[in-house]
């Protein structure tokens, strides 16, 4: 690699909701024009000159914005026709591939700077339409056509975690609260715009309306309109805009079978990680492939540890300060702390009842609100998540959330996971300052 040192120097998102009455172009030239006000320096009229910048677009459906190749548009509508431009869409994780392909450019050397634009508008459609456009992202020969769109995938998935590991609705109740409540602060989130600052409780969660059990509304994604935007740029340009960049230090990605069914006999992952299989209950028979199973996600763990080793981490509990879990329910935050090593097998709710990944524990976990409570517009959400934890690493919660209290003053690395499908691809990105 030409260099492996990619800085973030900037960051923004407009706002998550739903509707928002604003087109795409819109909501993206206000990402865009936030990164411009926070750099000065920056001149977007030179980089098709220049031949040393490109921009790395990102959203999940055709479908859903109504028009095939929207990013053409938008690259038209930021005044870049002639920059070289690229989408990428790979269901929920495009915004993270979009992320560490940007990454990736800029260490092979290639281009100096890319600007890494995502977003989705989610109610050009019913929601009927809305939720079938994400299930085709399923196999459509098999799954799609017995009904399973991903609330039944992930409810059955849940369910399969609380029969081996005795996981509770209390425990997926008390996510949906840490996750709301979390989300108070921050004026970018959709639920406190649409629901008022009161913190929410367990009981709250248990009112709202039952959508696949055991998964009620407050546990589930909020399905949103919004976008979001990076700029990243190489060690030497990272210069011209700021003495404070913040660093992607790691990446990594991985995938799993397209149909959550065929994983707990899936041969490819047999023996690959002994120390898990070995963590099999005695009172659930054992499957061929006892690790992941259709209880944890094989891709993240995948994505997670090419990171670890791209960053150079060799204890994440001790090494990373904070983490966003894509969460579209909530099961899978605690799924996803043991599968990027953060706790052991089937001890993700352990993590919860004391209290780790609350906002004052050890490990502050989907501190913005994440899917659940900011939003889940499809191709902007984990660039929006990197922008989070990029402002907070980099100091900037005070200024941009006008919540000094809610600046993590002593963290220095950060954890950003984005996945597609049911796990069946995964990404991972690293920040440090």
């Amino acid at each position: 690699m030409a260099n492996k040192k990619v800085a973030i120097v900037a960051g923004a998102i407009s706002r998550f909701d739903n509707p928002r009455h604003t087109l795409q172009e819109e909501m993206c030239a206000e990402a865009v024009r936030m990164i411009l006000d926070d750099l000065p320096n920056l001149d977007l009229g030179t980089w098709v000159k220049e031949q040393d910048t490109a921009a790395c677009y990102s959203y999940f459906s055709d479908i859903l914005e109504q028009q095939q190749c929207m990013h053409w548009i938008i690259n038209d509508y930021l005044g870049l026709s002639g920059l070289p431009q690229y989408r990428v869409e790979s269901g929920g994780a495009t915004p993270i591939d979009a992320v560490v392909n940007a990454a990736l450019w800029i260490r092979s050397g290639l281009f100096k700077q890319v600007l890494v634009v995502g977003w989705e508008k989610m109610n050009e459609l019913h929601i009927q339409k809305v939720n079938e456009a994400i299930a085709i992202a399923g196999d459509t020969d098999w799954d799609f056509v017995s009904g399973f769109t991903y609330n039944a995938f992930y409810a059955t998935l849940e369910t399969r975690r609380m029969h081996v590991f005795g996981e509770t609705e209390e425990d997926l109740a008390e996510v949906a609260v840490m996750t709301h409540n979390n989300s108070l602060d921050n004026p970018y989130a959709q639920w406190p715009a649409q629901h008022g600052f009161g913190k929410i409780t367990v009981d709250d969660v248990y009112k709202s309306r039952l959508i696949s059990w055991p998964y009620r509304l407050y546990e589930c994604a909020m399905t949103s309109e919004g976008a979001s935007a990076l700029l990243l740029t190489d060690a030497e340009t990272a210069r011209k805009y700021t003495d404070t960049p913040v660093w992607i230090s790691g990446v990594g990605f991985g995938s799993d079978t397209m149909r959550p069914g065929d994983r707990p006999d899936n041969p490819a992952w047999k023996g690959l990680f002994p120390e898990d299989e070995k963590l099999w209950p005695g009172h659930v028979e054992r499957p061929l492939s006892p690790y992941p199973d259709l209880t944890n996600f094989g891709a993240f763990r995948t994505a997670a540890r090419l990171a670890y080793k791209d960053a150079g981490i060799r204890n994440p509990r001790k090494e990373i300060d904070m983490v966003m879990v894509f969460d579209p329910y909530a099961g899978v935050v605690l799924a996803g702390l043991e599968d990027m090593d953060f706790c052991k097998r089937g001890e993700g709710m352990k993590l919860l009842r004391e209290g780790v990944i609350q906002p004052w524990g050890d490990l502050p976990c989907q501190f913005s609100g994440s899917l659940t409570a900011q939003g889940h517009a499809v191709g902007s959400t984990s660039i929006a998540e990197v922008v989070q934890v990029y402002w907070q690493l980099s100091q900037q919660i005070g200024k941009k959330w006008g919540a000094p209290k809610r600046q993590m003053s002593k963290a220095r690395r950060g954890l950003i996971q984005g996945h597609g499908g049911t796990g069946c691809q995964a990404g991972v990105v690293i920040l440090e300052r």
